[in-house]
């Protein structure tokens, strides 16, 4: 008994008084933590989406696009060999459900199609729509209005199909262990042009998912509808399924606003459903980062990364007060407030981030920045090119991003349950390894020990957890851990941003430096600058002489306040490296294009952790 007594006593003092080490010799034999970090993109579109089809992306559907994220080469829509830098460990293809497959069949010229009475009509006004993008929601209205006495076209067979199609490749494509292909869609709701846009992930294979066809915004536009077909798909099947946000930035103060779809107040079931079946924001991809507003953060000096905010899906301009309603930053906040006034809090998610991309291709690596549709791929002035809806060149879509999961192995299931416990992050597109813990027992020196993992799942709770009370008179600490990208940039700095509601009820967030590269010391009542630049412009290149491939600390806020609920997120930031735009200039030997930076530093948003101050 003795023996045993002193190996338990000896395990504990390696892993710091980690709870779970258990009485043998190896300290992994009963660890239950997961160590394993995978990449993936849960929001990929293919020549099946009816946006996508219409902007150029007829050569890479659904087989082509799993065959590019597995490592494969593969022909692009312009006929381009494109392979990405390593494959992907996981994907959803996400389909629009709205006319799943129907576009793509009329201008193929489907004889399901052609033989009804308005498919001659269809295929006319998509061709129209093919050669001018900018006149699309005038054409495509007509579309909903068959000349008198013609029967509307009739696309249930080849929507049906379709999905069956989506489904039956992602079973052929998943390969528990190697690659995890999610069957999923994009649900399109948009009220008045507000985005409000879904990616529907399921869990589980064909036989569950196949009891149902997507649910579309010709069903409702309304999200709690949406979240409802959700309950009903697992009720009826016993499956599994989770909705995933977008571009709240396009949806003029609509995605996080603190009323519902039918303008009243939001109570506390819906707060309580909301979080149910949304526990994750898509914090970055092609359309603009979210994850905070220059205006929102004008204290944050790297606030300003790729925004875009011009408005709605139609072009409708800002007003006062939607920004807020907008980004992660500021969401995260406000759920602060509702968690105080209704007992639940809506928007308690961790974030993670994916391409968008309609090429079916999620390559956003700066320099293999594929685009944003099949016309956009990669060729001389692309980056001049407009946006139709905006009239802006198409040199401010970002080249982001990615998510990452930590999960015990490269299953639907492992996955999937990370995803719904938060154990996520979101990158700009690089694949820098970051871990985040929060606790009360975090000592200088555990960031340097050879298993620091062990150390944050044994003293606190990971990314997308909640802190438990703590003892009195103590404040919260926090273990950071960031690698660099294998095959990328030094790290320059690691972040930890804090947002809390003080006393007198006000919204409050501060930005502090926890690690900087290069033997900078951190100082609580500044943020540093940013290190010197290593790239040359001309060239489209840069040197990892400045930067660290790794960086750790263990941080205690300075300002805690134990009457006070906050959250706390890990930002992570690269050196400097030349943006997609200086890439493609250097390629093409084209001008730098303006209204863009021609130097980015690529990041990594953690999910927060939370603390719940005492009632």
């Amino acid at each position: 008994m003795a023996t045993k007594i002193r190996a338990l006593v000896l395990s504990l003092a390696f892993f710091g008084g980690a709870s779970f080490a258990a009485e043998t010799y190896s300290p992994y034999a009963n660890e239950d933590f997961p160590r394993k970090l995978y990449w993936g993109d849960t929001h990929v579109h293919t020549a099946l989406s009816f946006d996508a089809s219409l902007n150029g992306t007829h050569r890479v559907g659904l087989e082509a696009a799993y065959r590019l994220a597995r490592g494969e080469t593969i022909s692009g829509n312009l006929g381009e060999p494109v392979r990405l830098v390593r494959p992907l460990d996981f994907m959803v293809i996400a389909d629009h459900a709205e006319n799943l497959g129907v576009f793509p069949a009329v201008l193929n010229e489907d004889p399901a199609l052609m033989s009804q009475p308005d498919g001659e009509r269809w295929l006319s006004i998509l061709r129209e729509v093919s050669r001018d993008f900018s006149q699309a929601q005038t054409q495509l209205v007509k579309l909903a209005r068959p000349p008198e006495g013609v029967p509307p076209l009739n696309p249930s067979a080849i929507v049906a199909d379709s999905w069956d199609q989506s489904m039956k490749m992602a079973e052929r494509y998943n390969a528990p262990g190697t690659f995890t292909a999610f069957i999923g869609y994009e649900w399109t709701g948009m009220v008045r042009g507000n985005n409000l846009h879904r990616v529907v992930v399921f869990a589980d294979g064909y036989d569950q998912v196949s009891a149902v066809r997507p649910f579309s915004m010709s069903d409702s536009d309304n999200p709690e509808d949406l979240w409802a077909f959700l309950q009903g798909y697992e009720d009826k099947t016993g499956g599994q399924v989770l909705a995933i946000p977008h571009n709240g930035n396009l949806s003029n103060g609509m995605m996080f606003a603190d009323v519902d779809n039918a303008g009243e107040p939001l109570d506390r079931d819906y707060a309580r459903t909301r979080a149910r079946w949304e526990p994750l924001y898509e914090a970055t991809q092609i359309k603009g980062d979210a994850e905070t507003h220059p205006a929102l953060s004008p204290d944050d000096v790297f606030a300003d990364y790729e925004t875009m905010d011009f408005g709605n899906l139609r072009g409708a301009p800002k007003e006062e007060g939607m920004l807020q309603h907008e980004y992660a930053r500021s969401a995260l906040k406000l759920g602060l407030r509702h968690q105080r006034e209704l007992g639940v809090n809506p928007f308690k998610f961790g974030l993670i981030g994916s391409t968008d991309t309609h090429t079916g291709m999620p390559a956003v690596r700066e320099n293999n920045m594929m685009g944003k549709f099949g016309a956009d791929e990669p060729g001389p002035g692309r980056a001049d090119a407009l946006w139709d809806i905006y009239k802006i060149p198409k040199a401010r879509f970002a080249a982001s991003g990615y998510a990452g999961v930590w999960a015990h192995e490269n299953t639907r299931e492992s996955l999937f349950e990370a995803m719904r416990r938060r154990e996520t992050y979101a990158t700009t597109g690089s694949r820098m390894q970051v871990r985040f813990f929060g606790g009360w027992d975090f000592r200088q020196g555990d960031e340097l020990h050879p298993d620091p993992a062990s150390i944050g799942y044994g003293k606190g709770v990971p990314m997308g957890g909640d802190l438990a009370p703590g003892p009195a008179g103590a404040a919260p600490t926090f273990l950071l851990l960031a690698g660099k990208d294998p095959d990328g940039a030094n790290l320059e700095r690691i972040q930890v941003v804090k947002g809390w509601l003080d006393e007198s009820g006000e919204l409050q967030e501060r930005v502090y430096d926890a690690a900087l590269s290069g033997q900078r010391e951190p100082r609580p009542d500044t943020i540093a600058e940013v290190a010197a630049s290593s790239v040359e412009l001309e060239q489209a290149r840069f040197s990892n002489r400045v930067g660290d491939p790794e960086l750790s600390a263990v941080w205690q806020d300075p300002d805690f306040d134990p009457g006070q609920t906050a959250f706390y997120y890990a930002r992570v930031l690269e050196i400097l490296t030349p943006r997609w735009t200086t890439y493609d200039s250097a390629f093409y030997r084209t001008p730098l294009p303006q209204g863009v930076p021609a130097q980015i530093q690529e990041r990594a948003y953690t999910s927060p952790v939370w603390y719940a101050a005492p009632e």
